[in-house]
């Protein structure tokens, strides 16, 4: 009982990061309630999810904060256009869907520009991804973000099934809502990634990973201490 209760145990592992996701999504949500901060909250949800959820790397309130401070102003101008782009994809959806009912010519339409939504919000989340990890320009993020999302197109739906599966089961049960956001962007993070040591400089790429390394070295003196 006490191997299976320990708290390196897979039980306990599972535990945390489930009360490290509920926490973090509750993070999110009181850090977007302003809407102009969405940006900045999503960019700190990724941040924190990959270091800490995943990485098990620090404090979750120090690393969601200090990344919604630090990067508030390009986050946000970032959050501002994505926002526009959706606002009005989201619009011309529900119009040619209403054109495609009434049997209009023009409603057919309607699945290019529900794609271009997809590729849209696909792209918002690339864009909090690397600017969680990455520095450069409004500009910079948004081409990077993009360039990114178009040079592997299969690996989008390692971003966008993960998402659109998040929201369906906040729809369903709304309690999700107190989990999904951690989550899924701890699972997202999984395939951006991989996507990023694609495309990395050697020399960050073998920081990273000697930063990785050290870290298993000290949890693997942590469990023989």
């Amino acid at each position: 009982m006490k191997g299976i209760f320990g708290y390196d145990s897979p039980i306990m592992t599972a535990l945390t990061s489930i009360g490290d996701c509920i926490c973090l999504s509750v993070l999110w949500i009181v850090f977007s309630l302003p809407v102009v901060t969405v940006g900045a909250s999503t960019t700190a949800l990724y941040a924190a999810a990959y270091h800490v959820v995943r990485k098990k790397e620090g404090g979750l309130w120090r690393r969601f904060w200090d990344a919604f401070r630090e990067d508030f102003r390009r986050s946000t101008l970032l959050w501002l256009v994505a926002l526009a782009i959706l606002a009005l994809l989201t619009v011309d959806v529900f119009v040619l869907r209403s054109i495609k009912l009434a049997g209009g010519a023009l409603g057919n339409l309607y699945y290019v520009v529900l794609a271009l939504w997809v590729l849209a919000l696909t792209w918002g989340i690339y864009m909090a991804a690397y600017a969680a990890r990455f520095n450069g320009s409004v500009r910079e993020v948004m081409k990077f973000a993009f360039q990114l999302m178009a040079l592997h197109p299969i690996k989008m739906l390692g971003v966008l099934v993960p998402v659109l599966a998040g929201l369906a089961l906040i729809l369903l049960v709304p309690f999700m809502a107190l989990v999904m956001p951690g989550a899924v962007f701890a699972v997202v993070s999984f395939t951006t990634e991989r996507v990023f040591r694609l495309h990395m400089r050697p020399e960050d790429l073998e920081r990273e990973t000697a930063s990785e390394a050290r870290g298993s070295e000290k949890e693997k003196d942590d469990d023989n201490q």
